[in-house]
């Protein structure tokens, strides 16, 4: 109310100011209210500040090494002279890093190189030229309308007529003979096939003694850098036989299976003592495998560079010794018969031997070291081999022809392990990466994935004799199993604890039977599980230092035979 009776009287004021002033001197002054207003009070400070930093903006030079100008500069702002003290070491006042020529800063032209040639040729034939910061022309302006304006690249219609009838004139004027004498330019003319093959070669003659002899240096430096530099290294292939004879009184060979094995009984054992120890080499042994089927052989890989085969029903001696890498022997692997076998070593190269003779039938080398070499168990595919590489790449050789017939290129670190499921369609890989992924054989298109946060890399894979689950070494000193069904998926309820492998590659496994689950540790213990109950069944002290490999007897059920770091083979 208050409000409404301010502005009433204010009204009556404006009115009374509206009329001519007829107050008297003696009548009373009238009262003058203080106005007020029922708008909010605004402080305009800000305001004030932000114009009159935009009006400081536009006045103030400009930085000429900033490379982002916030506002619009004006033409004066972008083209007043550098502010500031000169710069004290340069003459001319610019600092050496902005240099790029001797003389001071040369920005780079915003014309293109083919277009100056044109404009400078052009120039220097008919006199005139497009002068670049404009749309019009300079120098010699008649000529310019007599040419119709044209470049030196541009030849007008009557020229290229003028050039075409002198070509098919000289083209007529060509002697026949010379058409067919390879020896002559109009022959090279008629038969060129590229800008190059115009050119006219001296005839070759005969190399001198010294050329010859050059070449020859030449060619013998190439290929010993070929082999040092692609490949793996060159090592001789050798092989010793070290028992009495290589075939029996029957003509058998010293590899032939004993006849009277087989199984004894279908129920595996755990084994309590040491029957027998193999030494011969002289640095680790980083695996052992036992002869397909029958296990009357067992193979060692060593870290001595060295491949041993050894007995293991009658003499239990060394039988014979490959000698074909320079560097350490990563993995072995027999084929499905045993007469042959693969090696991968760290001096890069795959050798395929002949178990009986020692023979190297073939090598095979893409430069990188192969950490694991399978063969493919189908029986017709035997000449397929797959080898995990340091290049996070699975190669797949055909032995026969000796070339790369596919290779998986997916994983994000080195092949570790590489295990044939699901009759031998697909094939499970790990990696350094920690993930495992499912190949279909033959597809390098992995068909299952699988990489979980709390996965740790899986250097040992195994597969169950029932063929449906994998045993994987994980290096949280762990065992998991993964199903090989469709799904891939992990068994949660089975997982088998309490050895030490961080760090180390030990080797997992299976009885024959399928009842129990056996690796190395760390510490040189053998540990065995019951596969029902995921309980630890036994543990043997087998080696000093670490027990990186174990495998179970295929035939005699209640013997496995472990390999360490010690450089020792023991049989339990």
């Amino acid at each position: 109310m208050d409000s409404l009776q301010i502005y009433a009287d204010n009204s009556d004021e404006e009115d009374l100011s509206h009329q001519p002033s007829t107050l008297s001197a003696d009548s009373s002054p009238p009262w003058l209210i203080p106005s007020k207003s029922a708008a909010p009070k605004v402080d305009d400070t800000m305001l004030a500040l932000t114009a009159a930093e935009a009006r400081q903006a536009q006045s103030r030079p400009i930085d000429p090494t900033q490379h982002v100008v916030a506002f619009n500069p004006t033409y004066d702002q972008l083209w007043a002279p550098t502010y500031g003290p000169a710069h004290p070491y340069a003459k001319d006042g610019i600092a050496q890093g902005m240099r790029n020529h001797k003389l001071g800063f040369v920005e780079d032209a915003s014309i293109d190189s083919f277009v100056f040639d044109e404009q400078y040729n052009t120039f220097h034939k008919y006199g005139y030229a497009a002068d670049p910061s404009g749309s019009n022309y300079i120098g010699d302006l008649d000529a310019l309308q007599k040419n119709d304006a044209i470049s030196v690249y541009n030849i007008p219609q009557h020229e290229q007529k003028k050039r075409k009838i002198e070509r098919e004139k000289d083209e007529d004027e060509v002697d026949p003979t010379e058409i067919d004498n390879p020896a002559t330019d109009v022959w090279l003319m008629k038969n060129k096939r590229s800008p190059w093959a115009g050119k006219k070669e001296g005839v070759q003659t005969e190399l001198t003694e010294e050329q010859k002899k050059y070449a020859e240096e030449y060619a013998k430096k190439k290929e010993e850098k070929g082999h040092k530099g692609e490949k793996g290294e060159h090592v001789v292939d050798k092989t010793t036989f070290h028992g009495k004879e290589e075939r029996d009184y029957q003509g058998r060979s010293w590899i032939a299976p004993p006849k009277d094995a087989k199984a004894t009984n279908d129920h595996c054992y755990i084994p309590k003592r040491l029957v027998h120890t193999w030494s011969g080499h002289t640095k680790g042994v980083s695996a052992i495998r036992f002869f397909p089927k029958y296990g009357h052989l067992i193979l060692s890989a060593g870290m001595d560079t060295k491949v041993k085969i050894w007995d293991v029903f009658n003499s239990g001696k060394c039988m014979r010794t490959y000698m074909g890498h320079s560097k350490a022997v990563r993995d072995i692997s027999f084929c499905n018969d045993g007469t042959k076998f693969l090696t991968a070593g760290y001096d890069k190269n795959i050798k395929y031997w002949d178990t009986e003779t020692g023979q190297v039938i073939s090598t095979f080398s893409t430069g990188k070291v192969p950490y694991v070499v399978k063969l493919n168990p189908d029986e017709d595919k035997q000449n397929i081999l797959l080898a995990g590489m340091s290049d996070k790449k699975i190669v797949q050789w055909d032995i026969n022809t000796g070339q790369i017939t596919q290779e998986y290129d997916q994983h994000l670190g080195a092949v570790n392990t590489i295990t044939f499921v699901d009759n031998n369609r697909r094939f499970v890989t790990s990696s350094d990466d920690k993930s495992l992924r499912v190949w279909e054989f033959g597809i390098p298109v992995v068909i299952k994935y699988i990489s979980e946060p709390h996965m740790h890399s899986m250097p040992s894979i195994s597969l169950h004799p029932n063929t449906n689950w994998l045993a994987a070494q994980s290096l949280d000193n762990q065992i998991l199993i993964y199903s090989t069904r469709e799904r891939f998926q992990l068994n949660k309820k089975k997982r088998f604890a309490g050895h030490i492998v961080a760090g180390y590659a030990c080797q997992v496994n299976f009885s024959p039977d399928g009842r129990f689950v056996m690796s190395g540790d760390g510490e040189g213990k053998c540990w065995f599980w019951d596969w029902k109950s995921c309980k630890v069944f036994r543990t043997l002290k087998c080696h000093e230092g670490v027990c990186i490999g174990c495998e179970w007897h295929p035939l005699e059920q209640s013997k496995v035979a472990t390999c360490g770091w010690d450089g020792l083979i023991k049989y339990w």
